[in-house]
């Protein structure tokens, strides 16, 4: 099995933007302390526009969601953000679309 790369959005409430920052700014490190991550970094973005929409993508080693998936210390994180989170124009609070690498011919 190969590490799979997340694109996570995260659709974000106006007034809870802060809080949020402040959580995504502790789960990637957390992530990598726990060994369930890559040590390339996790790349966040925040869209333009408001209402504010958060992109963070990172690398999962083989098995490290279901790993990290329960550790405490990870649903400390992880369950603060999905609350400061709303659905938005027919989309979910929170997408977590898994992707692997693709070899292209050059």
């Amino acid at each position: 099995m190969a590490n799979e790369t997340v694109i996570c959005t995260y659709r974000v409430r106006p007034d809870g933007e802060a809080d949020f920052l402040e959580l995504v700014g502790r789960h990637w490190p957390l992530l990598h302390d726990l060994g369930v991550v890559t040590d390339d970094p996790a790349l966040v973005f925040r869209s333009v526009a408001s209402p504010p929409t958060v992109v963070e993508i990172f690398t999962w080693l083989y098995e490290g969601f279901s790993r990290a998936s329960e550790h405490p210390d990870v649903l400390a994180i992880w369950e603060p953000m999905e609350q400061l989170c709303e659905e938005r124009d027919g989309r979910p609070a929170l997408e977590f679309p898994h992707f692997e690498p693709v070899a292209l011919a050059r």
